[in-house]
């Protein structure tokens, strides 16, 4: 990989420093009894270690984040740190741009040369003092929601290797759960972090779409979200407030402050109106153990004081029909921008899928927008009767990896047939999140999806903290791979 240092030649810490919590790591910078220098160097033993294996990163900038680490500490000892996030370790989805590092999208069609800018929410990582290690991997231009390309070649589950981690941020969650960093962040157009965040055993959320800002603009617009992927749900509040700060060159985003999301984390959901939907009234299938595992989940918020109802949110129609036009037609777009000659360097499943897109016309786009706001004005009043919506994130674990859809060749022919739970509040723009909730018999990770209104990421946030505190799964994922 590009950018890759010699080995770490000090002694690294012990494996337990690569699992802190965010907070636990800023309380030791304080405190002085570990330094961002130390931190590094375990995340790096950890990438050093399973790499190789998972294919987490594609591109290191090891001498980079040193150089970094070693200002960090400079300014800890000093007593004067530099922001939130001051000498955090931090991977970005290789879709972010990050100024000198390339951003090949996971792509062979796409230029290796450093980008010359930062992503607004990579900006704002810097400023607040983040180290930023590297890009992780992601199939081409994030057409589908598993994590293998002609670039980079397979990344795996570190649950089990020869499982898929889901995608696109699949790189993001293999590094995260494995300690290769304390913060990742991903990008969602259609389920890129609840689904990878499922299948590998993390916490992951898509906030409103006009909350974190977005740029350069993306071909599936306001589809695409980004977000954190971390191990609890107080270090996403806090990655959170940092990365949804203003930023102008995002158009559709808010022009406001971001709200601290940590403030209102711990106030529970005593007293709040939840709706669990199994089936969201259009899946065809949810594995058994799944669907009781989530249930179970939904039970929880009954124990927690919230008042729970099952209900099917009333959609305008099927989701899929609008948000195929939108996302395939932008797989068309990206694949005309390159030459045609080139198109076999790209991943066939990708050429095809552009393929499908170019069939579609401008008043197809047209309608999909028209449709998708019959979704939005379906939907509101739902959310006026609920506070929250709980679902699975995933019908099923992650399957092997390498494949597009699951092996058993019984859950369809579209990706979106084995993610029915996703794709929908891209197309409403709403907060969703996924948390652990459990592990099949062959030990891989269950995730329970939950879904706020638009603008009410505080009060996502505020029930995974919830749930996650009557049902702590931190301990599980303490290195899978060791398990």
């Amino acid at each position: 990989m590009r950018g890759e240092g010699p080995p770490i030649v000090t002694a690294a810490p012990s494996n337990g420093v690569a699992f802190l919590s965010i907070a636990e790591l800023l309380s030791h910078y304080r405190r002085t009894s570990l330094s961002p220098v130390e931190a590094l160097a375990a995340v790096l033993e950890r990438i050093d270690r399973h790499n190789s294996t998972v294919n987490a990163y594609c591109y290191l900038d090891i001498e980079g984040a040193r150089q970094s680490a070693i200002a960090a500490q400079a300014r800890w000892m000093a007593g004067a740190p530099k922001g939130l996030l001051d000498g955090v370790p931090v991977g970005i989805k290789d879709n972010l741009l990050v100024a000198g590092m390339p951003a090949r999208f996971g792509s062979r069609l796409t230029s290796g040369e450093p980008s010359a800018h930062d992503a607004p929410a990579i900006a704002r990582l810097r400023e607040q003092g983040a180290i930023l290690i590297g890009k992780t991997t992601m199939p081409e231009f994030g057409w589908k929601a598993v994590t293998d390309s002609p670039l980079t070649g397979v990344t795996r589950n570190p649950w089990h290797t020869g499982q898929t981690p889901g995608g696109s941020s699949g790189g993001a969650v293999a590094a995260l759960v494995l300690g290769m960093g304390y913060l990742q962040i991903g990008t969602d157009g259609g389920g890129s972090i609840r689904i990878p965040a499922a299948f590998s055993g993390c916490y992951g959320i898509k906030a409103t779409r006009a909350r974190v800002p977005a740029w350069p603009a993306s071909p599936v617009g306001t589809l695409a979200h980004i977000g954190p992927l971390t191990r609890c749900v107080a270090d996403a509040a806090l990655a959170l407030t940092v990365i949804a700060a203003p930023d102008l060159r995002d158009v559709h985003a808010w022009n406001l402050l971001a709200p601290d999301f940590r403030i209102s984390l711990e106030d529970g959901v005593a007293g709040l109106k939840v709706a669990y939907s199994p089936r969201l009234g259009y899946a065809k299938r949810v594995e058994p153990e799944i669907e009781a595992a989530v249930a179970a989940a939904a039970h929880v918020f009954e124990e927690l004081g919230a008042h729970v109802e099952q209900s099917d949110p009333e959609f305008a129609g099927d989701p899929i029909d609008p948000w195929n036009t939108l996302w395939w037609s932008s797989a068309a777009t990206l694949l005309q921008s390159f030459d045609e000659k080139r198109w076999d360097e790209a991943d066939p499943g990708f050429v095809a899928a552009a393929a499908q897109g170019r069939k579609l016309s401008a008043i197809d786009h047209v309608r999909a927008q028209l449709r998708r706001a019959q979704h939005n004005c379906a939907i509101a009043p739902f959310f006026e009767r609920y506070d929250l919506l709980l679902t699975p994130t995933m019908p099923l674990a992650a399957f092997a990896a390498g494949h597009l859809m699951p092996p058993s060749g019984d859950w369809g022919e579209a990706w979106t047939d084995w993610s029915p739970f996703t794709y929908p509040f891209n197309l409403t723009m709403q907060p969703a999140a996924s948390i652990p909730c459990g592990l099949t018999r062959d030990g891989l990770p269950i995730g329970l999806q939950i879904i706020g209104a638009i603008g009410r990421d505080d009060l996502v946030l505020r029930a995974s903290r919830a749930f996650e505190a009557a049902r702590p799964y931190a301990a599980a994922l303490k290195d899978p791979r060791t398990r």
